[in-house]
């Protein structure tokens, strides 16, 4: 008796794996044939694009996917949105899925610029063209990467916030996500010019991982440990918002803070007098620009290699135009 289960339950295991295998042929036989032909190109006119996005719990990348599924409903392209959830290892399973599902083309946001490497290799593998978006891959190839220029917007931050406290004092500098490459560009662009202010010393720098929560903890700790801190950088509105919290009322009269993507709730903090400044992105734009570069790979065009979409100092003089 105890023999003839056993070899039951073998046998089982043996067609569940002849199906998983199967299933997973079956996938990459669609990829190859999707990806074969066409009237347009590679993957042909009316190819799926897959747009895998870091998070959309974050009001910037909602408007990016926003202004992507607008273009694509202009251009009639076929746009699958997946959401990783800030989730490095499900934005590499939904990238594992859009090779087997077929997906003609895939702007990627990456979780993480390190992380998402070996899924563009993979992808390249595939013949499927990569197109990043705000925060590029470490390695592997992107047919056309659009970002704002977050050196140069980091560098401008630091100007905004020098500004405010007078080019002199202490400061915090809140980092977002390690590893993508937008924090990356942004703390360099701040560090090398905020490094020009002599009187000016960055006493602290932590991350936040581009969170309103944790941007609140990190400032919390950060502020009890550096009472002395006049001024504070954020590079993104949410960890901003976050750090205006800690400060309380003390924000905007006695510690300046600067943030970076020119949200809804980022220019309203603005206008409230509670944020100093914010680095204004065009995550709209963005997301128009990389379904655009998507459709000419379909067309059988190239893609442009890069495309950088100005960023704009957002201070109380000029707020009510990015409402």
């Amino acid at each position: 008796m105890s023999i003839q289960l056993i070899t039951r339950s073998t046998l089982a295991s043996r067609r569940s794996v002849l199906a998983a295998s199967g299933a997973v042929l079956a996938g990459l036989t669609l990829a190859a044939c999707n990806r074969g032909g066409g009237d347009g190109g590679e993957g042909g006119a009316g190819g799926r694009v897959t747009l895998a996005v870091s998070t959309q719990t974050n009001p910037f990348f909602v408007q990016l996917v926003e202004g992507a599924k607008a273009e694509a409903e202009a251009q009639g392209v076929s746009l699958d949105v997946q959401d990783a959830s800030d989730d490095s290892a499900r934005q590499a399973d939904q990238l594992a899925n859009a090779i087997t599902q077929g997906s003609a083309v895939v702007i990627v946001n990456p979780t993480d610029s390190d992380a998402v490497s070996t899924s563009v290799e993979a992808l390249n593998n595939a013949d499927i063209p990569v197109i990043a978006v705000d925060r590029s891959a470490s390695s592997g190839e992107v047919a056309s990467f659009i970002a704002s220029d977050n050196v140069a917007g980091g560098a401008q931050a630091a100007e905004a916030l020098a500004a405010a406290i007078g080019e002199s004092g202490k400061v915090l500098h809140l980092q977002g996500t390690p590893g993508a490459s937008a924090s990356r560009d942004r703390g360099q662009g701040f560090t090398e010019k905020i490094a020009e202010y002599g009187d000016i010393e960055v006493v602290a720098t932590q991350t936040a991982n581009f969170d309103r929560a944790e941007g609140l903890d990190v400032a919390t700790n950060l502020l009890q440990a550096n009472a002395d801190v006049v001024g504070i950088f954020a590079e993104n509105d949410e960890m901003a918002l976050g750090a205006i919290e800690a400060l309380g009322n003390k924000a905007g009269s006695e510690v300046f803070v600067v943030g970076f993507d020119g949200t809804a709730d980022g220019i309203a903090a603005i206008e409230s007098g509670t944020l100093e400044a914010t680095i204004a992105q065009q995550p709209e734009e963005l997301g128009k620009q990389a379904v655009q570069q998507a459709k000419a790979i379909l067309d059988g065009s190239e893609a442009e290699a890069e495309i950088q979409v100005e960023v704009v100092t957002v201070s109380e003089e000029n707020a009510g135009d990015f409402q």
